[in-house]
């Protein structure tokens, strides 16, 4: 777990350091804001992603032993889906806010 906080620390000080050089230096930050619409979608899937596969695999698990539980089980995987959603509603946002 160690290894991958150290890479998004590292890749969050990359972007950040492109985006500046990227803007000029010019006060607008039109640079940062695509870097926001990046990471707002970015890490919505990754943790998405994450999610998903935790609760696939559980899903998996109940509808074998109970068919029934098949509908809510799809319920509960496509939950986490929204954090895409919402990064994606919250990229559209800040692609309005660029001059």
């Amino acid at each position: 777990m160690k290894k991958y906080v150290a890479l998004l620390v590292a890749l969050i000080s990359a972007s950040f350091a492109l985006a500046q050089s990227a803007a000029g230096g010019s006060s607008s930050g039109n640079g940062l804001i695509g870097v926001g619409m990046g990471l707002a979608i970015g890490l919505g899937a990754v943790g998405t992603g994450l999610a998903q596969g935790r609760i696939g695999a559980a899903a998996a698990g109940v509808t074998a032993e109970n068919r029934e539980q098949f509908g809510l089980m799809l319920l509960w995987f496509v939950i986490p889906e929204t954090l895409v959603i919402f990064g994606f509603v919250i990229a559209i946002i800040l692609l309005g806010k660029m001059s």
